[in-house]
C-alpha cells in the first residue's frame, strides 16, 4: 500500500515510515482491505489529505478528531469534515457550525466541508486516520495514533504561535508536549450531543483563536 504524503508534512515525518508500527500498520490496512474493499473509509488517496491540504509550513491551527466518520460517504480525510454533499449535517459538525453562530455571527455554511479551513491553515487531524464502515474505532490501537502522536510532536518542537482547539478529553490528553506558553491551548467538551452543552457552546474558541491570530501578526480564519 503506497500512501503518499505532503512533501513539507513526508520530510518531517520520514523516520515513522521504517519503524516497525508502521509498517504492521500498513499490513494491517492492507489486509483490512482486502477483507472489506469497499468499506474501509476514507478512500485510499484521502487517508492523508488534512496534511496535503494544510503543509507543515502554513499551519496555524490545530484541531483534533478521533477517527473518521464510518458512515459511507461522510469521511474525506478532515476531521469533523464531510463531502459537500451530505446532508444533514452530522450532530457534531451542525453543533460546531452552531457555535460558530453564536461567537461570530456567521450563518450555517451551505455545505460542511471543511476544506476551505485547512486551506487558511487549519490541520484537521484524526488521531486514527481510517475506520471500517458502520464501526467506529475499529481502526483505533493499530498504529495510527502512534502516526498522529509523531505528527504533534514535531509541531510542538518546531512551530510556536499555533492555536490548539482541544475538544474532549481525548484531544485534550494527546497534546501534553504543547507549551501553552508558546501557543494558544483552548479546551471544551467535545461538540457531541452528549456533551456540547456541558461547555462546547459558549466557548467562544473561534474569535479566541482569530484574536490571538491577530496579536502574533498573523491573519484570523474565516470560520
Amino acid at each position: 500500500m503506497n500512501l503518499e504524503l505532503e512533501t513539507g508534512w513526508k520530510a518531517i515525518l520520514s523516520n515513522e515510515f521504517d519503524r516497525p508500527y508502521f509498517k504492521a500498520l500498513i499490513q494491517f490496512l492492507e489486509e483490512e482491505k482486502t477483507k472489506y474493499p469497499t468499506q474501509i473509509f476514507p478512500e485510499h488517496n484521502e487517508i492523508f489529505s488534512a496534511f496535503s491540504a494544510c503543509p507543515f509550513d502554513k499551519v496555524k491551527v490545530v484541531i483534533l478528531g478521533q477517527d473518521p466518520y464510518p458512515t459511507r460517504g461522510h469521511a474525506h480525510g478532515l476531521c469533523f469534515s464531510v463531502r459537500e454533499e451530505v446532508k444533514p449535517f452530522p450532530k457534531s459538525l451542525s453543533n460546531i457550525f452552531r457555535e460558530i453562530q453564536s461567537d461570530l455571527e456567521k450563518p450555517f455554511p451551505e455545505n460542511g466541508n471543511l476544506m476551505r479551513w485547512a486551506q487558511q491553515g487549519v490541520l484537521l487531524l484524526n488521531a486514527t486516520l481510517t475506520v471500517q464502515e458502520g464501526k467506529p474505532e475499529s481502526h483505533a490501537h493499530k498504529g495510527w495514533e502512534i502516526f498522529t502522536d509523531a505528527v504533534i510532536s514535531a509541531l510542538a518542537s518546531q512551530k510556536d504561535s499555533c492555536v490548539y482547539m482541544l475538544w474532549g478529553a481525548k484531544a485534550q490528553q494527546k497534546v501534553q508536549q504543547v507549551n501553552p506558553q508558546l501557543n494558544l491551548v483552548l479546551t471544551a467538551p467535545h461538540p457531541s450531543p452528549l456533551s456540547a452543552y456541558r461547555g462546547f457552546f459558549g466557548c467562544k474558541h473561534f474569535s479566541k483563536a482569530n484574536h490571538y491570530l491577530l496579536s502574533k501578526g498573523g491573519e484570523e480564519i474565516n470560520w
